[in-house]
């Protein structure tokens, strides 16, 4: 029995999810299919320019995961430009992060949000204490 495989967290989710060659009608064109892990690989590689190693641990997997993630992902594109074909961005093994965090002074009782991936604050904005938590919204 193989093992379950985890999901691979991705930050972000455009609203795009279909791209095509100019001048070719849809009728015409063949189409590749790229899932949405493999487009948060692109983007952090590629895009944000991250190791294997840190983006490995951005997506919840290993570094030698994410490298296979990133090498199919690279495939696919290259299928597509090479060859004219439509790429649909779907499926996929992931889960999608929260866009913001939440925290609580437990000094204070301030609650506040921060934007995901901005790293843990340092204080709490009121009362610039040190003594809160990450708690759900």
């Amino acid at each position: 029995m193989a093992r379950p495989k985890k999901h691979r967290m991705v930050a972000f989710n455009p609203d795009i999810d279909y791209f095509k060659p100019r001048g070719i009608p849809m009728r015409d064109l063949s189409e590749v299919r790229l899932t949405v892990d493999e487009r948060e690989a692109i983007r952090l590689a590629d895009l944000v320019g991250m190791s294997h190693a840190d983006a490995g641990r951005h997506m919840n997997v290993s570094r030698a995961t994410f490298g296979r993630i990133i090498q199919q992902a690279r495939r696919v594109v290259a299928d597509a430009l090479i060859n004219g074909k439509a790429i649909n961005v779907e499926g996929g093994n992931y889960k999608m992060v929260d866009d913001v965090r939440t925290f609580l002074c437990r000094d204070c009782g301030h609650r506040w949000v921060e934007p995901w991936g901005t790293g843990r604050p340092q204080t709490c904005p009121r009362c610039h204490d040190e003594n809160f938590y990450r708690c759900r919204s």
